[in-house]
């Protein structure tokens, strides 16, 4: 019950009870779950928001802030609200207990009941969980599938001299607002397009879509009125078209842009918002970070975007990604980090694609369990 797949689900207990925090703690790690435990509610909210539990446990009863009290501040906290929520107690009162149910608990343990009573029930709502989890997906999917849209294209440009790969995983299986666009625009210059629409999950899907076709509106604009190709100047026009159309211009995104000319093997970067470009030299097996320095995506009329050029040496390796990479947690609720992205990278093995390493990486360090899209472009020189 407790495992699905490599994951653990994970459970924060709320007690102010150090013996009995120990007895549920050592039942409910026994039975696979990743339990970690809180002496009071003000340590558990802040436990609760770096170790973002499947499920929360808390007493009533506990001094400074009760349980009806900290079960509010969930609820206030908009990325908690939605956490399962059961309430362990010694009051057996009606009144106490229709009181947690106003308060949207999912269920309600008398403690004299022992641990395997909260073991079971613990189980009972996590199979509950993925029952729904699975519908909603489900639903999600066959909508998408019934609109016949796509952000995330099935294939990657051959471009010679050049191995590009991507990595893409929806949040939960859900629609997500993360896309990815190539586009040929002449013989030798290819476009390689990857944004981050602010939200997540369906809303963000659907903007996500809008975003991908003014993108593919601005690129034809700008190769009907230029022989030149300019990261910066493409961006320029993507960021006017979106703060001027007053539909979409309040939802923001970031934004990334490569030029690659196949010919002189040299590649040219500006983003929008958008996190760095990864660099990693085939010579040195060194990573750097190069940073765009835009406004998010529509801000502003004047994006300050800027333009990096890079030449493309034999081995390196170019890599563009979303927050949902360095934002991706462990077992224990700690951040991968763009540094802990640029260590993995410095560890790269030689005759693997940075985008296959990434993602083996990502999905051992996670459990693989995601808590936003994730996507990566990767180019290998």
């Amino acid at each position: 019950m407790a495992e699905n797949g490599t994951y653990k689900a994970k459970i924060l207990l709320v007690d102010d009870d150090p013996a009995l925090s120990r007895l549920f703690q050592y039942s409910l790690t026994k039975e696979g779950y990743n339990c970690l435990t809180a002496p009071n509610a003000k340590d558990g909210f802040l436990t609760a928001k770096e170790f973002r539990p499947d499920v929360i446990i808390s007493d009533i009863m506990m001094p400074f802030i009760s349980g009806f009290e900290f079960r509010k501040m969930v609820l206030e906290d908009a990325d908690l609200k939605k956490i399962p929520f059961i309430f362990l107690t010694s009051k057996s009162a009606e009144d106490d207990i229709l009181e947690g149910y106003d308060l949207g608990i999912a269920d309600y343990v008398i403690k004299t009941a022992g641990p395997r009573v909260v073991v079971a029930k613990v189980n009972a709502l996590i199979a509950s969980l993925d029952k729904e989890r699975e519908k909603a997906m489900s639903e999600l999917h066959q909508a998408a599938d019934q609109l016949k849209v796509k952000v995330v294209p099935e294939t990657t440009p051959v471009i010679p001299g050049f191995e590009i790969k991507q990595f893409h995983r929806d949040f939960g299986g859900a629609p997500g607002g993360d896309f990815i666009d190539y586009f040929q625009l002449n013989a030798n210059t290819t476009a390689l397009i990857l944004g981050d629409v602010m939200g997540k999950k369906w809303g963000a899907w659907y903007f996500a879509v809008a975003y991908a076709g003014y993108i593919r509106s601005a690129i034809r604009v700008h190769l009907q009125n230029s022989n030149v190709f300019s990261s910066k100047e493409l961006l320029e026009g993507i960021n006017l078209s979106i703060y001027n159309d007053a539909k979409i211009s309040e939802v923001f995104a970031t934004l990334s842009i490569i030029l690659i000319d196949h010919e002189n093997k040299v590649l040219k970067y500006s983003g929008a918002g958008d996190l760095p470009l990864f660099y990693r030299s085939g010579a040195t097996g060194v990573t750097t970070e190069i940073v765009s320095n835009g406004l998010l995506l529509g801000f502003a009329p004047e994006g300050n975007f800027s333009e990096h050029t890079l030449n493309a040496m034999p081995g390196d390796a170019f890599i563009l990604i979303t927050d949902g990479v360095i934002e991706s947690r462990n077992s224990e609720g700690i951040p991968l980090g763009e540094k802990g992205l640029e260590r993995l990278l410095n560890f790269m093995p030689d005759g693997i694609h940075p985008s296959d390493y990434i993602k083996d990486e990502l999905i051992r360090f996670t459990g693989d369990k995601f808590e936003d899209d994730v996507s990566i472009i990767a180019i290998r020189s």
